[in-house]
């Protein structure tokens, strides 16, 4: 299948690769696929979540183990039922990543994760109950300038 994007122009996508979003993502309810474009450095942990509908509609996202690897959730048994989550090992997780002029203060998104059941090919935004964590999490480390401490 061929997809329309912004930020890659035309490229080829496996339909098989699609997932669904029931629930869509906060701020976009209205976007229900998606797709992972996987970065292709190795060394390049960031990765993108395009919409398949819409070409301008595209996230940032990392792993948060990779940035983070003591983050430690707790998925909600209400979003385990939606994503028919069966097996630890059938879950990816990523953050959306805000990415400023100063990409030296980028920020991932702990406290809403996306949830991605591999086998079933489908996703959800979940929002934590858990107050260890914030919509804007530093990646890379910050001088105590730099936090206005």
């Amino acid at each position: 299948m061929k997809l329309h994007t912004k930020n890659f122009g035309e490229i080829e996508i496996d339909e098989q690769k699609i997932i669904r979003f029931p629930e869509g993502i906060l701020g976009f309810e209205e976007e229900r696929q998606f797709v992972i474009i996987n970065n292709q450095d190795e060394e390049n942990p960031f990765h993108w979540l395009q919409s398949v509908t819409n070409p301008n509609l595209t996230f940032v996202i990392i792993n948060p183990f990779f940035a983070y690897p003591n983050y430690d959730i707790i998925i909600p048994e209400t979003a385990q039922e939606k994503l028919k989550i069966k097996d630890e090992k059938d879950v990816m997780v990523y953050s959306i990543v805000v990415v400023p002029e100063d990409m030296g203060k980028m920020t991932a998104n702990l406290l809403g994760p996306i949830i991605i059941n591999v086998n079933e090919k489908l996703g959800k935004q979940v929002i934590l109950d858990d107050n260890r964590y914030t919509t804007k999490h530093y990646i890379f480390k910050q001088s105590t300038e730099d936090r206005g401490v």
